[in-house]
């Protein structure tokens, strides 16, 4: 194979894998995921280590069906300027960077966006080839969903728990009801171990969990609570000073 048809092959196969991931992204802008990357690999890590009864839990409900406590409570606990941005808080990167940079712990600065790109296409790992897809990924969520989408997805894959995925789900197990009878602790603490919820437990939350639920309903309170979100259905919002 020669040069010409070396670059001819790499180019369509680009343009082969761009256009099957656009075509993805914009089935599920209509179709709940049956799984998602995350869901994946958890459950390909579980059949490794000889885990074959391990199963994650799973269970989507559209986002009319979920308490707005959990709506604000995860966008008062890991992205405030949800509504306002196209994917990407660059104040929040430059902070990050700036953080790290001093060789204290590592802080991240995904937004909601972000983290659903993860989720369902991504695996885990740090790499540059792994965020480039993540910055890739990310503009096409926000190119082709709506807000409310983008929402809607996240709190349905979002992992609250061992092998537990999505607010429904995660509802059921720790409170025993479903996601649309959450109360706003409740909500605050199902956002409150998103960071690491393969340490930090909903159901018997640490000191450090109800301080950090306190924290988040307080943010709750002064992003305005429901109202916050009637923002998502303006096609331009007002950003907050």
């Amino acid at each position: 194979m020669n040069g010409r048809r070396i670059v001819r092959w790499l180019l369509q196969t680009l343009l082969a894998a761009v256009a099957a991931s656009v075509l993805a992204v914009l089935l599920l802008r209509f179709v709940p995921p049956l799984t998602s990357a995350f869901m994946i690999e958890n459950r390909l890590a579980s059949l490794a280590a000889g885990d074959f009864g391990r199963a994650n839990d799973y269970d989507w409900v559209p986002l009319e069906e979920i308490s707005p406590h959990a709506a604000i409570a995860v966008i008062a606990s890991e992205d405030q300027l949800f509504p306002f941005h196209a994917g990407f808080d660059f104040d929040s990167i430059r902070q990050a960077i700036r953080y790290n940079a001093k060789g204290r712990k590592t802080r991240g600065a995904s937004t909601i966006s972000q983290q659903v790109a993860k989720n369902l296409f991504l695996w885990s790992g740090r790499s540059y080839l792994r965020k480039g897809l993540e910055v890739w990924f990310t503009v096409l969520v926000e190119g082709l969903w709506p807000k409310e989408r983008i929402l809607e997805v996240y709190l349905n894959v979002a992992e609250f728990g061992p092998d537990t995925y999505g607010v429904e789900a995660a509802s059921r197990k720790f409170f025993g009801k479903s996601a649309a009878r959450l109360t706003r602790r409740e909500a605050a603490t199902l956002a409150a171990v998103l960071p690491s919820p393969a340490r930090m437990r909903a159901a018997t939350p640490s000191a450090y969990v109800q301080r950090r639920s306190e924290f988040i309903m307080g943010q709750m309170r002064a992003l305005g609570g429901e109202s916050y979100l009637k923002q998502l259905d303006d096609e331009e919002p007002k950003r907050k000073p």
